[in-house]
C-alpha cells in the first residue's frame, strides 16, 4: 500500500493511518495506491473518467482483484468536511474506506446497492472508532 501526496496540502492524515483504514475495508491482501491530488489534477480525472467537469472528494480505480488506486482531492475533502461539521480525520477515514469498498465491487448505482454499501461503511469505520458518517 502506498500514499502519493501529489497536492499541496499540509493537513493530510499520516501514510500509517490510510494503510490502517485500507487494511480494514479490504477482504484480504491489497495492492492500493491512495493519491492525493490537487483541484486541477482532480477535476480533469473526474472528467475524463466519469464526464464530470469538477474536482470531487473520492475517484477509485479498480484494477485486478484487490488491486486499485484511489484519488482523493484534499480541498473538497477540507471544504466537504467543514460544511458538514465532521472532523476531517473522520471525513478522510470514510472515504478512503468507501474508495476500497469500491475497489471490491460495491457501488450505489440503486438505492438497494447504496444501503448495502453505507451499511458496510457504517460496521467498518464503527471497527475503526468512528461515528456513522451518515448521521453527523
Amino acid at each position: 500500500m502506498r500514499v502519493q501526496n501529489a497536492s499541496r496540502s499540509r493537513r493530510v492524515p499520516a501514510s500509517a493511518r490510510f494503510r490502517s483504514w485500507v487494511r480494514a475495508a479490504a477482504a484480504g491482501p491489497a495492492d492500493v495506491t491512495v493519491r492525493l491530488v490537487g483541484a486541477a489534477e482532480g477535476r480533469r480525472l473526474n472528467l475524463a473518467y466519469r464526464g464530470k467537469d469538477y474536482a470531487t472528494n473520492v475517484l477509485t480505480f479498480a484494477y485486478a482483484a484487490g488491486s486499485g488506486d484511489i484519488v482523493i482531492c484534499p480541498s473538497v475533502v477540507a471544504r466537504e468536511a467543514a460544511e458538514q461539521g465532521k472532523p476531517l480525520e473522520q471525513h478522510y477515514a470514510h472515504l478512503t474506506v468507501h474508495g476500497v469498498l469500491h475497489m471490491r465491487g460495491y457501488d450505489h448505482d440503486s438505492p438497494a446497492d447504496a444501503m448495502r454499501m453505507e451499511r458496510a461503511e457504517i460496521r467498518i469505520l464503527k471497527r475503526l472508532g468512528h461515528p456513522n458518517p451518515y448521521l453527523i
